[in-house]
């Protein structure tokens, strides 16, 4: 796509106008255009896991070193073919985007949207996740390999509970463990459920992972094991998602193996180079759809 100041393109027989497609969104010279190729790029692998999932836009109008936002309510001036489910969130209504097409994928792009964060569940059981999730923060001291290093840990204690997790990089400085699961729960009960995993990890490994959430008495050189991500209205940064970070990182999926090696750099799957892995290796979390795993035996021990 070229840099034009603006074009109209019509994808799948919608109409959009694209504006300012010179911007530059990344100060290595990266523009919308870049961004706008990305996601069309990505779309056939993002597009499965998006499906039918409340979305959060976060929007880079002047770039990455610019003032950013997080949107989630629809505006009012969205072409009338963007689909979104309305949900009550902070005693509100909310109207958040449906995310199924590559219409709509190109459309967030147009609006800065760099970052495409997504809930745990997806319509039409909007109020039952069908992801569980181990979020792995770095304190400011603690390295990535402190990281892959919980993380193993992690699918240890995964494991142990008869649970499959799959990997991915954050696209920042930490992991997320997506542990696919059945939409029975509510997000109170898979809160509880990841609670039980992670305090379990913190036990086995208290010298690296915590789950202290006060930053003032959280260990700097310690790995924080969030798992009240699952909370209800919450959303993290999604696979696939582009991050506004020098490179253009891309939160991506791993093997195990890799994370074994303790060779990962995040910084090393970017904008640039992250179809190539996936013509080598295929969509790493393609298999999750398949995988809807029970949390009874983990609920029932309290």
């Amino acid at each position: 796509m070229t840099a034009e100041t603006a074009t109209e393109v019509m994808i799948e027989g919608k109409k959009l106008k694209l504006t300012n497609l010179n911007k530059i969104m990344w100060p290595e010279g990266l523009t919308k255009a870049h961004l706008v190729k990305y996601y069309t790029d990505i779309a056939p692998y993002l597009l499965p896991h998006l499906k039918g999932r409340p979305i959060v836009m976060k929007r880079y109008p002047h770039g990455i070193e610019g003032e950013f936002f997080y949107q989630k309510d629809c505006p009012d001036y969205a072409p009338e073919w963007i689909s979104t489910t309305t949900i009550i969130h902070s005693a509100k209504k909310v109207n958040y985007i449906i995310c199924n097409d590559v219409a709509t994928l190109v459309w967030l792009a147009n609006q800065g949207c760099i970052e495409i964060h997504a809930w745990l569940s997806a319509n039409p059981a909007v109020e039952y996740p069908n992801i569980a999730v181990i979020d792995l923060d770095p304190g400011d001291e603690a390295t990535f390999e402190d990281v892959m290093r919980v993380a193993l840990v992690v699918r240890q204690a995964l494991n142990q509970l008869k649970l499959k997790g799959f990997p991915k990089t954050s696209g920042a400085s930490g992991m997320h463990v997506f542990i696919p699961i059945n939409p029975v729960y509510s997000f109170q009960e898979v809160t509880k459920a990841m609670g039980f995993v992670a305090k379990l990890v913190t036990s086995t490994y208290a010298s690296k992972a915590t789950i202290e959430r006060s930053l003032d008495k959280r260990s700097k050189n310690k790995v924080y094991v969030d798992y009240l991500q699952n909370t209800r209205g919450k959303s993290m940064a999604w696979t696939y998602s582009l991050r506004p970070l020098p490179g253009a990182p891309v939160s991506t999926p791993l093997l195990w193996e890799e994370i074994e090696s303790l060779a990962i750099d995040p910084r090393q799957f970017n904008m640039h180079n992250i179809l190539g892995r996936l013509h080598l290796f295929g969509d790493l979390f393609a298999p999750m759809a398949n995988q809807m795993q029970e949390l009874d035996h983990i609920l029932a021990m309290g």
